[in-house]
C-alpha cells in the first residue's frame, strides 16, 4: 500500500471524520429554519404560520416538504396542527437548535451599537464578495424570493421569513462559511422587535424596494452597487431599532395562544407611535 493510499484511509477512518458530516434532508432543513425564526422571536407563540403553499414559495421548496417539516415541529411540541385551520406556533421551548454560530438569546446580550458596527466590518465584507461571487442559481433564487415578497407586502410574518431567506442566500455566497453564519447570527438580532418595525405602514414595501437594488447590484456584479444599496438597507434596520429601543424597549406584545376568529393570518399588537415623536421611523427589515 502506498503511502499517500495509508493517509487516505486513516484520515477517513478519524473519529473527527466519522459522524463530522451529517446530510441532511430538505424536509429536515426547513424545520430548522422555522425552528431558528420560533427562537429569535420572528415568530412567537400563537401566531397563525403561513399556509403550506406560501411557504414554499417563499422558500423556494415544494409542499410536501413543508408538510414533513411541520410533522417534525410538531413532534417537537413546538406547533399545533389542526384540520381545517392554520398551524398555530405553540411553544418556543427547545427550538433554538441552530441558528448560525450563536443563539438569538447570546447574540441579545450585546447592545445595539455593537451589533450595527459588527455587521458594518463583517456583513460589508461579505456583501462585496457576494458580489463577484454570486451564481445563476442563486440569483433566481433571490429573484424568486422577490416575487414572494410581492405577495406579502401586507403580511408581517410572511415576509419576514421570505426576508430571512433572501439574506442567508446572499451570506452563503461567501467563500468563508464562518463568516456566513456569523453574519446569520447578527442578522437574527433584536427580531421581535423587527416584528414590530416591518408592521408598521409602509415598512415592507421600503424594505422590499431596498431588495430590489440590491438584486440589480448583485445581478450587475458589481460590489460597490452592493454595498451601497446594504448601507441603506443595514443603516435602517439600525435607525427603527433605535427608535424602538428609545420608545422603551419593548417588542409586540406575545399572543396569549388564543386563536382570533375571522382572518387566519397572525395578528400582530403593535404599540401605535406615540404622538409628538415626529422623529421616528418605521421602516425595517
Amino acid at each position: 500500500m502506498s503511502k499517500q493510499a495509508a493517509h487516505s484511509i486513516a484520515f477517513a477512518q478519524s473519529p473527527d471524520m466519522q459522524g463530522g458530516i451529517v446530510k441532511r434532508t430538505v424536509k429536515e432543513m426547513i424545520s430548522e429554519k422555522l425552528a431558528s425564526l420560533i427562537a429569535s422571536g420572528a415568530l412567537q407563540v400563537g401566531d397563525d404560520l403561513p399556509s403550506e403553499r406560501e411557504l414554499a414559495v417563499s422558500m423556494s421548496v415544494s409542499r410536501e416538504s413543508v408538510r414533513g417539516a411541520i410533522q417534525e415541529l410538531a413532534l417537537r411540541g413546538l406547533v399545533e396542527v389542526s384540520h381545517g385551520a392554520r398551524t398555530r406556533i405553540l411553544s418556543a421551548d427547545g427550538a433554538a437548535r441552530k441558528s448560525g454560530i450563536a443563539s438569538p438569546d447570546a447574540i441579545n446580550r450585546y447592545d445595539l451599537d455593537s451589533v450595527h458596527q459588527a455587521r458594518l466590518l463583517v456583513e460589508r465584507a461579505v456583501i462585496a464578495e457576494a458580489a463577484v461571487r454570486i451564481d445563476a442559481a442563486t440569483l433566481r433564487q433571490l429573484e424568486a424570493s422577490l416575487a414572494a415578497q410581492r405577495e406579502c407586502l401586507d403580511d408581517p410574518v410572511r415576509f419576514l421569513i421570505c426576508d430571512r431567506e433572501f439574506h442567508i442566500a446572499i451570506y452563503r455566497c461567501a467563500s468563508n462559511p464562518l463568516l456566513a453564519d456569523f453574519v446569520t447570527g447578527l442578522y437574527n438580532y433584536l427580531m421581535d422587535h423587527r416584528r414590530v418595525a416591518v408592521s408598521q405602514p409602509g415598512a415592507i414595501l421600503r424594505s422590499y424596494k431596498d431588495h430590489l437594488d440590491v438584486v440589480a447590484a448583485l445581478r450587475a456584479r458589481s460590489p460597490a452597487k452592493a454595498l451601497e444599496a446594504f448601507d441603506r438597507h443595514i443603516d435602517r434596520i439600525y435607525t427603527t431599532t433605535r427608535s424602538i429601543l428609545d420608545e422603551g424597549g419593548k417588542p409586540a406584545k406575545k399572543s396569549t395562544g388564543k386563536r382570533p376568529s375571522g382572518d387566519s393570518r397572525a395578528t400582530l399588537r403593535i404599540r401605535p407611535n406615540p404622538q409628538g415623536r415626529g422623529h421616528h421611523r418605521s421602516d425595517e427589515s
